[in-house]
């Protein structure tokens, strides 16, 4: 009996074991998909490297008793938003001069010099090519003070970023070995430059991207991919305080700020899709939507965290701050079938865009190249159709200042500056397809300077003091050399900067003198 009563217990306390394991497989099971969310941000290649890991807080929250409601959406196809735990690496020293850093208290012209070749006793003698590119400042007024600012590998080539100060540069470093590939900084002042963002690539979702830095040089701005989608996101030179500002859920990008540093101006999708992320309320599917080409025009105040709209024009093409208190655009894009491009320029105050149109419409539909003077009055630009090319400038009510078909370029071919004080405007070509020498115009579209070539100018642009031009020129009689010239208001008594200097120049623009 008493076996009998034994065997009966066991099987009991049996039954009551896995009567009290059961309940624990459900938990275990709605857990489980949380996993996934890492493996949707490292699966990108476009999104943040391996350092990039979703926060913790959904895991935390997810429980039984929150499983049945209808708000719980932590399933597998939700990927939070990813947070950066990356710390500032491949350091190291740079020499600055102290020369340099006393220039920069007037404007300086950066450019790059690739395959350099020092010492070379016969320049006729042909010489072994190198692949390693300078960026070096010169001052418009002494060429022999042209400073060596950093080495890199000619394949960094013209992704190099300079603040409006000239003392923060960013730069995209590829290493063969691909462990130090990523978005590298120089702090001027401190002497230091690192990797801030361990990146594979300057493109995000096929969009190209480019980091930009507040005018003080003390906060960068740039494009990342996140789980579904694309986000602005600021970082420290230092490679600290990395925060997305947009985590909208919507594709934002081509981010710029303003003169003064408050705002942020960048594109979203938003309005017409408020998020990519699945399972967002109004998420957009991608199997059935396209991503977006373009977005409308946004405005962040980095001060309050207020975000708000500028205009309603969908625009494919990034904005630009013309002053502290306006912003241009273009609308339309022919390569995307669009049968015009226009011009326009909004209202930071109001928050409101109007259109420069020619009033009486005999410009041609697509408008290109445009130049906007510093007040927001006049625009000049190219006027194209299939059969017909000039330059026109008006005023921002569409009154007519002036027109030419003495200079013709092919379409996206011309490239214009207006002067500081607005007086001058000076026309040139792009992409060494130059093929006049300097032409300076006044405001009233009568011409000042008609210099022959050689030099030709291309890509002209006036000083942030107003008191240089500079512009590349291309010399045929040395094989079609590229050299740095800068220029009177007018464009004449040309001084080379960059003779000398072998190999290959590319002008970056103006630098410093704030």
């Amino acid at each position: 009996m008493w076996i009998r009563r034994l065997i009966l217990c066991c099987t009991l306390a049996a039954a009551s074991c896995q009567a009290l394991a059961a309940p624990t497989a459900t938990p275990t099971s709605t857990l489980t998909p949380t996993i996934t969310p890492t493996a949707t941000v490292t699966a990108s290649p476009t999104a943040l490297p391996p350092t990039v890991t979703p926060s913790a807080t959904p895991t935390a929250t997810l429980t039984p008793t929150v499983t049945p409601t209808p708000t719980a959406t932590f399933t597998p196809t939700i990927t939070p938003q990813p947070v950066t735990g990356f710390v500032f690496d491949n350091w190291g020293r740079v020499e600055v001069s102290e020369r340099l850093l006393n220039n920069l208290g007037t404007p300086q012209l950066a450019f790059i010099n690739l395959n350099n070749r020092d010492n070379i006793p016969n320049q006729g003698t042909p010489q072994p090519a190198n692949d390693v590119q300078t960026l070096y400042y010169v001052p418009p007024t002494n060429s022999a003070q042209r400073i060596p600012v950093l080495e890199m590998p000619g394949s960094t080539g013209n992704r190099v970023f300079i603040a409006p100060n000239g003392r923060s540069i960013a730069y995209f470093l590829e290493d063969t070995g691909g462990l130090a590939t990523g978005l590298y900084t120089l702090d001027l002042e401190s002497r230091i430059s690192g990797r801030i963002l361990p990146l594979t690539s300057l493109v995000q979702r096929n969009i190209p991207v480019e980091p930009v830095w507040r005018p003080d040089g003390r906060q960068l701005a740039i494009t990342l991919a996140t789980g579904y989608d694309l986000d602005i996101y600021s970082i420290q030179p230092d490679g600290s305080n990395l925060r997305n500002l947009t985590n909208s859920g919507a594709f934002d990008r081509w981010p710029a700020w303003s003169p003064d540093g408050r705002y942020l101006l960048f594109v979203s999708d938003r309005v017409i899709c408020p998020s990519w992320i699945p399972g967002d309320a109004g998420a957009c599917d991608p199997a059935v939507m396209p991503a977006p080409n373009g977005g409308n025009i946004f405005i962040l105040d980095t001060t309050t965290g207020e975000t708000q709209q500028l205009g309603n024009q969908w625009i494919t093409e990034p904005p630009r701050w013309l002053n502290a208190g306006q912003v241009v655009f273009t609308v339309g894009d022919p390569a995307f079938g669009d049968p015009e491009r226009t011009l326009w320029i909004g209202d930071i105050a109001t928050l409101q865009t109007r259109e420069a149109r020619l009033r009486d419409g005999s410009d041609a539909p697509i408008r290109i190249s445009e130049s906007w003077s510093p007040d927001g009055g006049a625009v000049i630009y190219q006027s194209v159709s299939n059969t017909t090319s000039e330059v026109i400038a008006i005023r921002a009510d569409g009154s007519l200042i002036g027109r030419t078909e003495e200079l013709t370029f092919p379409r996206y071919g011309m490239s214009a500056a207006w002067a500081l004080d607005g007086s001058r405007i000076a026309v040139g070509g792009v992409n060494g397809q130059c093929p006049y020498g300097s032409r300076v115009l006044d405001n009233a579209m009568n011409f000042i300077t008609r210099g022959g070539a050689p030099p030709s100018m291309c890509d002209p642009a006036y000083s942030p003091d107003g008191l240089w031009l500079s512009f590349t020129g291309v010399n045929p009689r040395v094989d079609g050399r590229v050299d740095v010239y800068v220029a009177n208001l007018n464009g004449s008594g040309a001084v080379n900067l960059t003779s000398g200097l072998r190999g290959t120049i590319t002008l970056l623009g103006w630098v410093g003198g704030g």
